[in-house]
This record gives structure tokens, C-alpha cells and sequence, in this order.
């Protein structure tokens, strides 16, 4: 083993993930679990006849879960504090908005879930751009390369 491979008691450890990039990553779980939920739910409700189209309740729940897979390896890249999954996860909230919009139209009981995924899209849009956030995931901002040469 080489000295620099040789771990030293007093080496820094790594700073522990700030909380707002945790609750990020939590939204953004959320978001694909529901997702996944509902689509497994469209494929059986699709397979099984319950809805008028079955072919298109079946593409419909299928969709779904293939959807459900960018929050979820946002969250997870988020939680391993991968620098790339921040962008996944900030397109991820901004698809929600005009769901969530188009939900607050209806006449029926989707607003209240309207509702909901607006306060989560916003909620993790605000913690996904924070300066904590941002440091965590180790993202500079523009000009940043030139300033530490």
C-alpha cells in the first residue's frame, strides 16, 4: 500500500448531507413512488378490464412506471450526492407544475391532489437550487472553474 492509500486517523471525514439536500431527496422519492403506485395500478386496472381501453390503460400504466424511474435515481443520486442528479430532479419538478396545474382545473376531487403536488414541486424546486444544496452536491456556479486556478 502506497502512503497516500494508507487512511490517517486524523483525515477529514466527509461532511455530513445537509438536511435540505435529504428532504430533496425524499420529495423526489415520493414523486416516483406515486408514480410507480400508479402505474402499477393503470397496468392492473388496464390488464384486468377495469377501464374502457385495455391496450390503453396497459400503455397508460406502463408509462407510468418508466416515468416513476427519473425521480427515483434522482433521489438516489441526490442521497449518494452525485452531482449529475440534480438536473433529473429539477426537470422532474418542473414537469409536475403543469400537472399539478391542469389537476387545480378539474371539478373534482384531483384538486386536492393538485394541491399537493404543487407545494411538493415547489417545496423541492427552492431545496434543490439552495446554495446548501448546491455546495453538497460539490455544483459551481459559472466562473467558478477560472477563480480556483
Amino acid at each position: 500500500m502506497s502512503a497516500e492509500q494508507i487512511p490517517t486517523p486524523d483525515a477529514p471525514t466527509e461532511e455530513p448531507r445537509p438536511g435540505r439536500l435529504t428532504a430533496a431527496a425524499a420529495l423526489a422519492a415520493l414523486e416516483g413512488l406515486v408514480l410507480a403506485v400508479g402505474g402499477v395500478w393503470m397496468l392492473i386496472r388496464g390488464a384486468t378490464g377495469g377501464s374502457g381501453d385495455r391496450q390503453q390503460g396497459v400503455t397508460l400504466g406502463v408509462t407510468l412506471i418508466v416515468l416513476a424511474l427519473l425521480p427515483l435515481l434522482a433521489a438516489r443520486g441526490l442521497l449518494l450526492r452525485r452531482s449529475w442528479s440534480r438536473g433529473p430532479a429539477i426537470i422532474t419538478q418542473i414537469m409536475a407544475l403543469p400537472v399539478a396545474y391542469s389537476l387545480l382545473q378539474a371539478d373534482s376531487v384531483a384538486i386536492p391532489a393538485g394541491i399537493a403536488l404543487a407545494v411538493v414541486a415547489i417545496t423541492a424546486l427552492v431545496l434543490l437550487v439552495n446554495s446548501e444544496t448546491t455546495r453538497a452536491l460539490g455544483i459551481r456556479g459559472p466562473g467558478a472553474a477560472e477563480e480556483t486556478k
